[in-house]
């Protein structure tokens, strides 16, 4: 008697490496659940698929490993979506069991019938389904081998009679690893180290792809003379022991990272996809090294691209590179960031009348956290201030939606980062609406008793969206939230939890949380006026917000200028 194609479905996760699968269970994936429960791949029960698949990409990030997703038909399946979005732009190497309805069924607006293929193409690097019991295999091979090599979603769409049927011809046929050391040929070394020669003020615009790199980019930038900044994505990676680095550019960097990437006359990009183009400079001259060819230049024009992964690429180049002489353009760029990192710091205060600014929390959070913390944040606020509050050590790594955008990633995916390294410390920091969206996941952190500590910036609103409002000169519309005390709701399910209102308590609190053996909820009531201040100031956003100033004095709300200008000004 042959297997079952749900038996050979498990049997391939497991060659491939799979080690937890996050889901929720249904009619249809009930065999392959079975299978699973007999298999040493760990089910992760999560309360909304949404939340499965955001701790299934966060774990993959993280360790680099095929990390599975299951679900049933229709809208379990369904609900995957969003945090496969986030997955895929994350080039985290994800599976998806997508069960499906009955095969004679399809085609006939059936019960919970969904088009899986077409729903999900646009978020995957396969997607497919298995027609016969003989394709099982082999399918569900090309599934894991595609998110493994082409790092991203993939998608096996499963008929649930399909998956009751049993094979008979069965080839071997196995998932492969292969990690190739890919660099630009030695014309195009030449060709790049011609330009960077040639350069005086050269700058280094490094970013997530730069992992394991940082040595590399150090010699770079000493041989050069190049001070170099950083993506937010590539933080983590690329500030802590770099006497070289001037830190972000973009919203959330700081006027050291952005004056030194528009006042270069040559730019090295490495690793980097940073989309907005008011960012680069506009006259010099660009090298873009990436892995991706698609990125070459799709952000900006470029003078030379060269596909490479940045480690051996730059081994091979820094032979060619001449010596620089001069260091003045790298010695002030890095005297600017010192200054506005100094700046930055003597903004980390309690507020007036003993408040909580969102930017002082994170900053005790940095200073109690364990070296080596993994921290998710909430998109928004929360994102924004551990991107320039928490300090790495080299050990630490912050994630956070940086490309895809989406509320409520910050719980879900420390939910997946403790799966996978169980022995670290991982926080979530929360926004009260990103929290409030996936509320069931603080139960899942129960029944899979996963010791993630919770912090809730409480604002009692979409604090990045009213920011947005006021720069454009809009009154706060349908920004305001209705919150319980998510300390006392905490309680309620089994957590620890605890509400803090002042900054006198908060050391002493936040403390008391990380050092709680189970999973932990802080909720915090920030100030609700703090602005989420760029590196520099536009004519629209300064008219905007003079313009929401003189709205909200006519509409009778002068006391809300008055103490947002008392809290950031």
């Amino acid at each position: 008697m042959g297997k079952k194609v749900a038996e050979i479905i498990v049997d391939v996760l497991e060659q491939a490496g799979v080690k937890r699968c996050y889901g929720i269970v249904g009619d249809t994936l009930n065999l392959i659940a079975e299978n699973l429960d007999s298999s040493p791949i760990e089910w992760v029960h999560v309360r909304h698929e949404e939340a499965g698949a955001f701790a299934a990409g966060a774990e993959a990030l993280h360790t680099n490993n095929l990390t599975a997703c299951a679900g049933s038909c229709g809208p379990g399946s369904l609900h995957f979506i969003n945090g496969l979005y986030e997955a895929h732009r994350n080039r985290s190497p994800v599976v998806v069991i997508a069960s499906q309805i009955l095969m004679s069924e399809m085609g006939f607006e059936f019960i919970q019938e969904v088009d899986f293929k077409t729903v999900f193409k646009e978020c995957s690097v396969f997607c497919d389904m298995i027609m016969t019991p003989e394709q099982a295999r082999k399918k569900a091979v090309m599934a894991c081998q595609a998110a493994i090599a082409k790092r991203g979603v993939a998608v096996l769409i499963v008929p649930v009679d399909i998956s009751h049927a049993e094979v008979h011809e069965d080839f071997p046929y196995r998932v492969h690893r292969s990690s190739p050391t890919i660099r630009p040929n030695d014309d195009e070394i030449e060709g790049i180290a011609q330009i960077l020669n040639a350069g005086s003020r050269i700058a280094i615009y490094a970013g997530s792809g730069c992992e394991f790199a940082l040595e590399e980019i150090k010699a770079v930038a000493e041989r050069l003379k190049a001070p170099m900044a950083h993506t937010s994505r590539g933080k983590s990676f690329l500030e802590h022991d770099n006497p070289y680095n001037v830190g972000m550019t973009g919203i959330l960097g700081s006027e050291a990272g952005y004056k030194t990437l528009l006042e270069c006359d040559t730019l090295l990009l490495l690793g980097a996809d940073f989309a907005w183009r008011q960012f680069y400079p506009d006259k010099a001259k660009i090298v873009q090294i990436d892995i991706d060819p698609t990125h070459l230049g799709r952000r900006h024009h470029i003078t030379l691209g060269a596909v490479g992964d940045i480690k051996p690429t730059l081994q091979a180049l820094l032979p060619h590179l001449e010596e620089k002489k001069d260091a003045s353009f790298q010695e002030d760029s890095i005297e600017r960031f010192r200054k506005a990192m100094d700046e930055w710091k003597k903004h980390l205060v309690p507020g007036h009348d003993d408040t909580i600014p969102g930017s002082y929390l994170t900053s005790v959070i940095s200073r109690y956290a364990d070296a080596d913390a993994l921290i998710s944040a909430d998109d928004g606020t929360p994102v924004a201030w551990a991107h320039r509050f928490i300090d790495t050590l080299g050990k630490r790594r912050i994630y956070g939606s940086l490309l895809h955008g989406t509320m409520a990633a910050g719980l879900p995916s420390a939910l997946g980062l403790k799966k996978a390294a169980p022995e670290r410390q991982v926080i979530a920091l929360c926004g009260d609406g990103g929290l409030s969206m996936l509320f069931g996941e603080l139960l899942t952190t129960i029944q899979e008793d996963i010791a993630v500590k919770i912090v809730v910036y409480d604002n009692s609103k979409l604090g990045f969206v009213e920011i947005e409002q006021k720069s454009e000169g809009m009154l706060d519309t349908f920004t305001h939230l209705k919150n319980p005390d998510f300390g006392k709701v905490a309680e309620a399910i089994g957590l620890w939890g605890k509400t803090v209102r002042k900054a006198s308590e908060l050391d002493a609190a936040v403390q008391d949380w990380l050092a709680q053996p189970g999973p932990a909820l802080l909720n915090v009531l920030v100030s609700p006026l703090e602005l989420l201040k760029p590196p520099f100031i536009e004519a629209k956003p300064v008219i905007g917000m003079a313009l929401y100033s003189t709205r909200a004095i006519l509409h009778g709300r002068g006391a809300d200028v008055l103490e947002m200008v008392r809290e950031n000004f």
